[in-house]
């Protein structure tokens, strides 16, 4: 699914919106809910749109924000105008549109799954969202319909020819460059206790240079630096990736995984072993190996991307004129005078240059 597609549709809005019997009528008339917006086949009413705005803020909480009171009225409806919408966008989903959002959906909720670490885990996000599992499925699977109407409708009738791909590429310059990079390996004798993290007593310091100078010896009398990496290094990441490192040249000298291990890094000649080197953690040994030049990303090699983020901005742009056509289509009327004197306003504040 196309990420700027999912915002401007309102990914989290879709999300909450609740499930729409067509046609029948809902157990909230028993209560005398009162529709706010109806249409050729569609109808709103406050409670959904109440659920709908109670979801929104479980949302934002979830996200550690939050919405002021005399912002509500504005927020519902804009909420409003996506239930709407996605409520006609279902209408018009053919049996294609149905089968290929659902097998997107099941790949990217069992993605989700996998990612929460645990079934859980995964609940117990939903339930921070006011959700089931089912009800996360079903807007989900409500939400890709919409991508895949979207898609047919609007995004494959847009073309984007080869001299914006290029002009884009070549205006766009820092987004395509590669900064330089530094593969190294290191081997680290620890100073400080593995599981307490406190420092080690000087006299034990003093036991663990002299163990970093012989294995530094060793390395620059040419070793094998991952075999002697296997065998000396305290590092606990070290069985996976026998202390190779990579390291890429920032104007930041605090970032990366230790700022001094990268100025060293990038201080050596490729085949090199530097000095022994002192940081928080303990001593380290480290090689390089080879450094990358900076270079730019060939047009070839990214040129498909920038037609997808070409198309995804130009189907953003023209969505709310869609939406709009939709709405006409099907006589939307917004029966709440104050949910559209807001809705009015923000189209106003939308269409501000």
């Amino acid at each position: 699914m196309h990420r700027p597609l999912l915002a401007a549709l309102g990914a989290a809005v879709l999300l909450s919106v609740p499930p729409v019997p067509g046609g029948a009528a809902s157990s909230a008339n028993l209560f005398n809910d009162v529709v706010v917006a109806r249409g050729k086949g569609l109808e709103v009413r406050r409670g959904q749109l109440d659920d709908a705005f109670i979801t929104f803020k479980a949302n934002l909480a979830a996200r550690g924000q939050g919405i002021a009171e005399d912002k509500r009225l504005q927020a519902e409806a804009q909420l409003l105008d996506r239930l709407i919408v996605s409520q006609i966008l279902v209408t018009k989903a053919t049996a294609a549109d149905k089968a290929k959002a659902r097998e997107k959906v099941d790949k990217v909720v069992a993605d989700i799954r996998q990612n929460s670490g645990s079934d859980e885990g995964f609940l117990r996000q939903l339930r921070s969202l006011g959700m089931t599992a089912q009800q996360f499925t079903n807007r989900a699977l409500e939400q890709g319909i919409a991508e895949e109407i979207l898609g047919r409708e609007i995004r494959t009738k847009i073309s984007i020819p080869p001299e914006r791909i290029k002009e884009f590429y070549e205006t766009n310059d820092a987004a395509f460059r590669v900064p330089e990079l530094a593969r190294a390996s290191h081997i680290l004798i620890l100073t400080r206790d593995p599981n307490t993290r406190m420092d080690l007593s000087e006299d034990q310091k003093k036991a663990k240079r002299e163990k970093a100078e012989k294995v530094l010896a060793r390395a620059k009398k040419g070793e094998d630096f991952a075999k002697l990496a296997e065998e000396t290094s305290e590092d606990p990441a070290v069985k996976q990736n026998k202390g190779e490192l990579q390291f890429v040249r920032s104007k930041d000298p605090a970032r990366g995984l230790v700022s001094e291990l990268e100025t060293a890094a990038f201080a050596l000649r490729p085949g090199e072993v530097g000095n022994l080197l002192v940081t928080e953690y303990g001593f380290h040994v480290l090689k390089l190996h080879e450094l990358t030049p900076e270079k730019k990303k060939p047009l070839t090699e990214v040129s498909d991307k920038i037609r997808e983020f070409l198309l995804d901005r130009e189907t953003e742009k023209q969505l709310p004129d869609y939406f709009e056509k939709l709405k006409k289509e099907n006589n939307v009327e917004i029966l709440d005078s104050r949910l559209a004197e807001a809705l009015a306003q923000s189209r106003k504040e939308a269409a501000k240059p």
